[in-house]
């Protein structure tokens, strides 16, 4: 019986819809503040869902972001309340592996907007010292830039805990990042570094299916989670989430579907990314078991 690892789904969306406050640039970092226990029930809803490894809730609390909004000082309380929280959640729900998280600088899908590789190394080096305690693995996700996987890897690596790296691509056209680096040569950017476990995230489904070949051939765990958007372009730098728009064939079934045939593919690690909810994970999870898949934690 071939074990799969099943993860959780996008917390930020799911935030927005349920908190009292409007989606700010921060997306759903104000939210470990303001409305902590949303985020840990969340993690739970996912745990129960069936989900074996949650992502601490700090994608949008990096210094950059934080800067730009005038709340650098928020930096170490949102990155340890954000432990503490998925913390709470596996006492409550059951066992799971914590990952902590190094998301994209500048925000998601915008590899352009970048400082020096050596800047870029010294600020995931501050998240991963103030995460490193309290988390089981590294994610490194939604790298749109070999660069900045590099940067993230290399960071995360020095902590000595396992670590996945996510690659998101272009929704369309042919498997590139969204710097447009093809997945071979992002791929050789990490030689060298530990690498437990390569990904595709934030991307359409239908995008993930085309690349996910390619990734395989590379060798190793391989895994993939999808966003349900109906695309990223208007998001912009500095912009709210509630610009995009979820798409409707992408309901908790249909998105089973498809990340049934990812395994069947060849991945070992699924889950969700952004308008991905418990639901989702509830769905996906039935449809593993039925087909005979063992649902595992990290080895």
């Amino acid at each position: 019986m071939k074990k799969i690892i099943l993860t959780d789904g996008g917390m930020g969306q799911e935030l927005v819809r349920r908190s009292k406050s409007e989606p700010t640039p921060l997306w759903s970092a104000r939210v470990l503040i303001d409305e902590p226990d949303l985020v840990r029930d969340l993690h739970v809803e996912f745990i129960r869902a069936g989900a074996r490894v949650i992502t601490i809730n700090t994608y949008s609390a990096t210094p950059e972001r934080l800067a730009r909004e005038g709340a650098e000082d928020l930096f170490k309380p949102l990155q340890k309340r954000g432990i503490e929280l998925a913390r709470q959640a596996c006492d409550e729900a059951g066992e799971a592996a914590i990952a902590g998280c190094l998301s994209p600088l500048f925000g998601s899908y915008a590899p352009a907007l970048t400082i020096s590789y050596q800047e870029t190394l010294d600020i995931y080096r501050r998240i991963v010292a103030e995460q490193a305690d309290g988390v089981d693995l590294f994610l490194c996700e939604t790298m749109a830039s070999a660069d900045e996987a590099r940067a993230a890897v290399t960071a995360a690596s020095e902590s000595g805990k396992p670590v996945w790296v996510s690659w998101t691509l272009a929704d369309h056209g042919m498997p590139r990042l969204r710097s447009g680096e093809t997945i071979a040569a992002a791929a050789s950017a990490l030689d060298g570094l530990p690498i437990a476990a390569r990904l595709l995230n934030c991307c359409r489904p239908e995008a993930i299916a085309a690349a996910l070949p390619e990734l395989i051939d590379l060798g190793g765990p391989v895994g993939a989670y999808a966003n349900g958007f109906t695309s990223t372009e208007a998001l912009k730098h500095g912009g709210t989430v509630d610009v995009l728009h979820a798409r409707h064939d992408l309901g908790p079934d249909a998105y089973a579907e498809q990340a049934i045939g990812w395994v069947e593919a060849g991945a070992g690690i699924v889950g969700g990314c952004c308008e991905v909810g418990p639901a989702h994970i509830a769905a996906l999870r039935g449809r593993l078991e039925q087909a005979g898949y063992q649902i595992s934690g990290v080895q």
